[in-house]
């Protein structure tokens, strides 16, 4: 197939599937000047130059490699929700009828119109509703009350729509995750009243199966611009911010605490300017690329007022949080999982006790005696200014831990660590292989559901060529290109990486006990790393092994240069 002119109509999508992909096989021809003579060096991975012309050419990713159509099939799209590069959202059902917590008044009817009856249909042979509550069956991917509030504005945006969704799904025997149903939400406008309307798989070979799919395209859009705008950017970079200017405001460069934290703090003010300057910028890539268009900021903000807690950064804490874990002292970690092929959680919790093992004997070794936390004027300083000042919009949050003892310490410590290389890497360095095949994981949609007040012509269009209607639904050829391109250069690492735990700092070389606590801590990351590598081999969790399934290796520690899908950075630096 010969290679496409790159498109300047922004609006343009796709016209057929095999178009898709020449991004891969051929590329895209860029003009000839100078322009894109300086993106080579940039991106040396995608431009390149074949007979005197430049090209825009993307790897083909791992997830295509080994299984071209695993972005249509139920079971893949379930699966990512568990072993994915969001897979910090999934929650357990706990109360039936699932119900939204938004004003009536505003946004419509609360109660969900996925009613107890259909599900029952739908799990017919296996159990009841009630059972399955009781027997942790239910899980479900929420959007609806996070996005609804923007529907009607983004809907007044060109090119693009929104719905708020719910995706509600059933644990089978096998530990694997079937969707049951996605529910679509517009709220009540311009005299309108709400609409809602409920899809599921279907064994309907026409009109049932396409719609399945377009919702599938609806509610993917939504956990993309979720997890590119809170999971990954608030949670992670922007979040962090507070602890880098404390740390070098109320720290001395000798402080044992600054040394312990400076790893894991250096470069994100300066990634994070970047970002500012040509990602979330107005009218900026994320802005044009992503679900809710230019209120992708302000979705970010709420999301920080009404979801944010530093307490549930901790993995633990937000495990159970999400119900997807309980207590339980004689479990592994000290947690039970509630899926226990749970690949991020799993994984997880080896890096967060080997974090929490070496933040405890650093600590330990600092502060001998409780009452030095407490005495500690700069550590003492540097916590109030995360909470007061660098968080200042949520100091008189009761959920604040306290800073009084060693224990107190440890937590803290641990969380931000987390957060810095653990969560920022299971989120970020495997967006590449999920989403650079877009249907997999288009960032947004542009049209609406062809069963919400469809036009004739709209009706027409969806029964005659229903896989035209699915094209032209996902992102334009100029977003999808550009999404592609940030998304290659966020998932690479440098040849220079700097992983937790592989390199003792300068400062710890020459002290006996921290040099044999780091030691420890290195060793316990490799056996980490063969854990992982026994569990990818291990087909027996479905959710990470078997025909054509990606392993999941987001938390492996350590990686070869480049888009590899592993290791973990010490610090939020790409």
């Amino acid at each position: 197939m010969k290679s496409q002119i790159m498109n300047t109509d922004t609006d343009i999508g796709f016209p057929y599937f095999t178009a898709i992909d020449t991004l891969f096989n051929e590329g895209i021809e860029l003009p000839n000047d100078s322009t894109t003579g300086s993106l080579a060096g940039i991106m040396p991975r995608l431009v390149k130059t074949i007979s005197k012309k430049w090209f825009l050419r993307f790897e083909t990713p791992q997830f295509v490699n080994r299984d071209k159509f695993a972005w249509f099939r139920d079971a893949e799209f379930a699966r990512q929700t568990l072993a994915g590069v969001n897979p910090c959202c999934i929650k357990l059902v706990t109360e039936w009828p699932l119900k939204s917590n938004l004003d009536p008044a505003v946004y419509g009817p609360a109660e969900s119109a996925i009613t107890r009856e259909f599900i029952e249909q739908e799990i017919g042979g296996f159990t009841t509703v009630d059972e399955a509550l009781k027997e942790k069956k239910f899980f479900v991917l929420d959007y609806l009350d996070v996005f609804l509030p923007f529907v009607n504005k983004v809907r007044e945006l060109k090119g693009t729509t929104l719905y708020g969704s719910r995706t509600l799904f059933y644990l089978t025997p096998a530990d694997t995750l079937r969707p049951l149903v996605i529910e679509l939400t517009r709220p009540p406008v311009d005299g309108k009243p709400q609409w809602k309307q409920v899809f599921h798989p279907t064994w309907d070979a026409t009109t049932g199966v396409w719609l399945w799919r377009l919702a599938k395209a609806h509610v993917l859009a939504h956990d993309s611009g979720f997890h590119q705008l809170v999971s990954h950017w608030l949670r992670t970079h922007c979040c962090t911010e507070p602890y880098v200017i404390a740390t070098n405001r109320q720290l001395s460069a000798m402080h044992p605490i600054y040394r312990l934290l400076h790893p894991h703090l250096r470069y994100t003010m300066e990634i994070n300017a970047l970002a500012r300057e040509a990602l979330i910028n107005a009218n900026g890539a994320i802005e044009n690329s992503f679900s809710p268009g230019k209120y992708s900021i302000e979705l970010s903000s709420v999301a920080y007022d009404q979801l944010w807690q530093f307490n549930l950064e901790a993995l633990p804490a937000d495990l159970i949080y999400r119900g997807m874990a309980v207590k339980d002292p004689t479990a592994p970690h000290g947690l039970k999982l509630t899926i226990e092929d749970y690949p991020y959680a799993s994984d997880g919790l080896l890096l967060w006790d080997a974090i929490k093992q070496w933040v405890t004997d650093y600590v330990a070794y600092y502060y001998q005696e409780p009452s030095l936390v407490q005495s500690d004027n700069e550590l003492q300083a540097w916590w109030t200014e995360i909470r007061t000042v660098g968080h200042g919009d949520k100091k008189e949050e009761p959920w604040w831990p306290e800073l009084k003892t060693s224990d107190n310490l440890i937590g803290i410590l641990t969380t931000i660590i987390w957060v810095a290389s653990g969560h920022h890497a299971a989120v970020n360095f495997g967006q590449f292989d999920f989403g650079a095949y877009f249907p997999n994981r288009p960032t947004i949609a542009r049209t609406k559901m062809p069963t919400e007040e469809p036009k004739d012509e709209e009706k027409k269009q969806f029964l005659e060529k229903p896989e035209e209607f699915l094209l032209k639904c996902f992102p334009s050829q100029h977003q999808a290109a550009t999404v592609m391109a940030i998304i290659d250069v966020l998932s690479n690492h440098s040849p220079d990486e700097e992983y937790i735990g592989e390199q003792i700092q300068p400062y710890w070389a020459d002290d006996k006990v921290i040099k044999a606590s780091f030691e420890r801590f290195n060793g316990q990351l490799n056996v980490i790393a063969g854990i992982i590598d026994a569990r990818n081999a291990d087909t027996n969790m479905k959710n990470r092994a078997g025909a054509g399934v990606m392993p999941y290796e987001l938390l492996k520690p350590y990686s070869e240069p480049g888009v590899t899908g592993k290791g973990i950075p010490n610090s939020v630096s790409i």
